[in-house]
Parts: structure tokens; C-alpha cells; sequence
């Protein structure tokens, strides 16, 4: 006899994840689910957990499972949950906070090294057969101050390595407290002002929707450089894309977007200065299967807490 039915809304989940659900069904939403497809699939299994991968959970798939107890995130961002619906309906949200860390980090250190070193024009120029080496000056970053917003798991871990490159880090984070020596705690207008490359690592909220915007980047030094390994939605997608054409921003590094999967015509396409990654920060095999034991475990966690870890 089933304990129940575990929705992914995904195609895939780590096989040792899977493993230690054991007595479940286990239901893949494929993918790339549209929000329709959350719903249908809650009204035909009345899942018992939901573990979101891709897409999101809204009210509609809430109140389409009246057996769900948990929504667990396979990874740390939950604003593409209802909050306020599974509140309502006695349904815990939990996240893999921090498990996918190392991965993001490296993603936003990789994305900064390619904005202040031109890497992939230089790599196309080069296999067009160009040679620019006489007119091309890359960026030095030893020396020049790195602004974070978001000190978390990921902002300080990417903090520490922009430290060893001998850069000055200043960061921005009202929920942070104990920082580390070789962050400086400082206000947003000292941000804007002083950063010469900012990177994103907080989470998305109404508060801060747009944060990165046409004032903002306005307020920046001029040939700043932009880095989002976190929230699409943080940026006016619109504003950064004047303020690269005008030179206003150096480059953009953006591993997120305002909506995903980006299509086919997104004015960031084809156009310089834009090095995009298709939201895979944290997507490398140790943290596919991190997130996914890990999201796992705070479900069955949830359950047994709530009484449903016995055959229905």
C-alpha cells in the first residue's frame, strides 16, 4: 500500500534521492511544466509532497491537492511558491538552503572573470580567425571593490573568493550579522557608489523587485559591471539593457531571468556585452544530487512530523 504520491516537477530527480522514497509514488511533471500542468497533475494525484524543481506552485495547485503537507524547494529560492496559500492551507514550505552554494558561487565568479575579460567575444574573435591582441584591453579586477547584496551562504562563499583575487568586497544585507573580516557591511547608496562590479545573491521579494534599475544603475560608476546567479525579477531587464548599450554598465553576467526558459528574441540575445548561462548555477552533478537528497530528506522530515509517515 502507497504512502502517498510525491509530485517533481521535473523530469528527473537525483536516483539517491529516489531511493530514500521508498513507499512512495513518485510523479514527474517533465521538463519544462507550465503552471496548467502543476494543476493537473495535483488534481489527478493529490500529492502528499510536492519537490519543485522547475516551474512553480501556485494557489491553483495548492487547493487542487488536499492531501499536501510539504512543498520542499530543490534549492534555496521558494518565490516561485505561494507562501501565503500553503500558510493558509497548513502546508509547510521548506528549502535546501545553502546545499547548492559552492556551485552558484563559482557560476557568479565565472560569470564576473568573463565580463572583466571580454572571454567570449575574444573566444569567437579568435576562431573567426582574428588576432586582437594590439587593440583589446581587458579589465583588471586586483584592487577594485566588489559589491555584494545578499551575505547568505552563497553571497559570503562568493565573498571569499573575490577576496583571494585581492579585491575590496563591500556587501549589503540587513539579515546578516558577524560578517567575515574581509567583507564590509555598507548601505545600498554606498554600493551604487563605490562598486566597480555588483553581484546579486539574495532572494527575490516586493520589497525588492527591480532593485537593478534605471536609477540605480545610474548612481553606479560608470563601466560597472552587473552579475545575477540569483532572481530574474531583481532587475528592470529593460534599464540594464540601455545601460550596456550605452556603456553605462561594462558587461552583464546573468545566469536568471524575468522569465524562464528566455525565448527565442529576447533583446539580451546577440547583443554585446550580454553573457548569459540558461539559470545552471547550481546545476553540476554534486549539487543535482545535494539538492535532491536534500529536498528529499526535509519532506519526509515534514511528514513524519505531521503524522502521515504510516500507510495510508
Amino acid at each position: 500500500m502507497t504512502r502517498g504520491t510525491i509530485l517533481v516537477t521535473a523530469a528527473d530527480l537525483a536516483l539517491q534521492a529516489v531511493a530514500l522514497l521508498d513507499g512512495y509514488d513518485v510523479v514527474y511533471a517533465g521538463k519544462t511544466p507550465a503552471e496548467a500542468d502543476i494543476v493537473g497533475l495535483c488534481r489527478q494525484h493529490d500529492p502528499v509532497a510536492i519537490i519543485v524543481r522547475y516551474s512553480g506552485v501556485s494557489r491553483a495547485a495548492i487547493e487542487a491537492a488536499p492531501s499536501l503537507k510539504v512543498i520542499s524547494k530543490h534549492g534555496s529560492g521558494t518565490d516561485t511558491i505561494d507562501k501565503a496559500a500553503a500558510q493558509a492551507h497548513g502546508v509547510a514550505v521548506v528549502a535546501a538552503v545553502g546545499v547548492n552554494a559552492a556551485a552558484v558561487a563559482e557560476q557568479a565568479l565565472a560569470l564576473l572573470l568573463a565580463c572583466a575579460k571580454s572571454v567570449p567575444r575574444l573566444d569567437g574573435r579568435m576562431h573567426d580567425g582574428h588576432w586582437d591582441k594590439a587593440t583589446h584591453k581587458s579589465l583588471e579586477l586586483q584592487g577594485r571593490t566588489v559589491g555584494l547584496i545578499g551575505l547568505g551562504a552563497i553571497g559570503l562563499r562568493f565573498a571569499k573568493m573575490a577576496h583571494a583575487l585581492d579585491v575590496q568586497v563591500i556587501g549589503h544585507d540587513p539579515y546578516t550579522r558577524d560578517l567575515p573580516a574581509h567583507v564590509r557591511a555598507v548601505d545600498l547608496d554606498t554600493l551604487w557608489r563605490d562598486a566597480d562590479a555588483i553581484s546579486l545573491h539574495c532572494p527575490l521579494t516586493d520589497d525588492n523587485r527591480g532593485l537593478i534599475n534605471a536609477a540605480t544603475l545610474a548612481r553606479c560608476k560608470p563601466g560597472v559591471i552587473v552579475v545575477n546567479t540569483a532572481r530574474g525579477g531583481l532587475i528592470d531587464e529593460a534599464a540594464l539593457l540601455a545601460a550596456v548599450r550605452s556603456g553605462q554598465v561594462r558587461a552583464a553576467g546573468l545566469d536568471s531571468f524575468a522569465v524562464e526558459p528566455m525565448t527565442a528574441g529576447h533583446p539580451f540575445q546577440h547583443q554585446p556585452g550580454f553573457i548569459l548561462s540558461p539559470h545552471i548555477g547550481g546545476v553540476t552533478s554534486d549539487a543535482y544530487v545535494n539538492m535532491g537528497v536534500t529536498a528529499v530528506r526535509n519532506v519526509l522530515d515534514v511528514l513524519s512530523r505531521k503524522g502521515h509517515a504510516q500507510p495510508l
